[in-house]
């Protein structure tokens, strides 16, 4: 873990020096699950990666609630900090990307954001799985959001699907499932053509895995061509959990590229 520090009321882990960087989770995520891409990237930055409300030592989360609520701790790190690059996985790329339309950025980088375009996110599911949590069954609730992400092999066999279960699902996972329904029902309430995100100034980078479901990757074009200086990559053999899992090191190299490029 990285040093720890307050503020406003979330807590925030860095590591390194140089540059500042912050780093915003995806559902279901702690700031923990980013420490070896922050590592990775420390020998040439500061990284500050936000452990977001109603995790860890971070105040509870309040209603109502919405993206802007998280928008609004993102900048109070980014001042706090002095940091003007803002990376973010997942739901929290969607956090960034809402952070990049209210603050100049030197630099916004996401991977594969929780960003609906004229329906793209499926949804279908989500009722179930609010039920689900509302009860407590928060096992049964994961299973249909694994399914209903397309987050494991499609055709999983119901072996499979009780031993990734078991894998997957402890007592974190279980205190951070009743977070969840909020942040899709934002996902479902944001969904639109896309043309708010015009608005970002900063110069953009979208990546997504090339083993990640569509519905996720798919909206990375579209994204590049309203974003005024943005690109996109779909990077080989990668999935969904890339940045914070199965492939740290190649995320930082990315950021590293990126940020050489843009001489920051």
């Amino acid at each position: 873990m990285g040093e720890l520090e307050l503020v406003g009321g979330v807590a925030v882990e860095t590591y390194g020096s140089g540059p500042g960087v912050v780093v915003v989770p995806g559902t279901n995520r702690r700031a923990h699950h980013y420490q070896e891409l922050a590592s990775a990237l420390a020998g040439a930055h500061t990284v500050h990666v936000v452990e977001r409300r109603g995790r860890g030592a971070s105040a509870a989360r309040g209603t109502p609630y919405s993206v802007e609520v998280e928008v609004d701790d993102v900048l109070g790190v980014l001042e706090q900090t002095g940091s003007r690059v803002l990376f973010g996985h997942s739901y929290g790329g969607l956090i960034a990307l809402h952070a990049g339309l209210r603050q100049e950025l030197e630099a916004l980088i996401v991977y594969e954001p929780g960003v609906s375009l004229d329906g793209s996110f499926d949804l279908s599911w989500l009722e179930a799985f609010n039920r689900k949590v509302a009860d407590g069954r928060f096992v049964s609730a994961m299973a249909t959001f694994l399914k209903g992400a397309q987050l494991l092999p499609f055709k999983a066999t119901p072996v499979l699907w009780a031993i990734s279960l078991l894998l997957m699902f402890g007592r974190e996972e279980r205190d951070l499932m009743p977070l969840t329904p909020a942040e899709l029902a934002e996902v479902a309430r944001l969904d639109s053509d896309g043309a708010r995100y015009a608005g970002i100034t900063a110069p953009t980078l979208f990546l997504g895995g090339e083993k990640t479901p569509s519905y996720l990757t798919g909206v990375l074009p579209r994204l590049a061509k309203i974003v005024p200086q943005a690109d996109y990559a779909i990077l080989p053999g990668l999935d969904h959990n890339a940045p914070d899992e199965s492939a740290p090191d190649e995320i930082a190299r990315q950021l590293r590229q990126y940020l050489v490029r843009l001489g920051r």
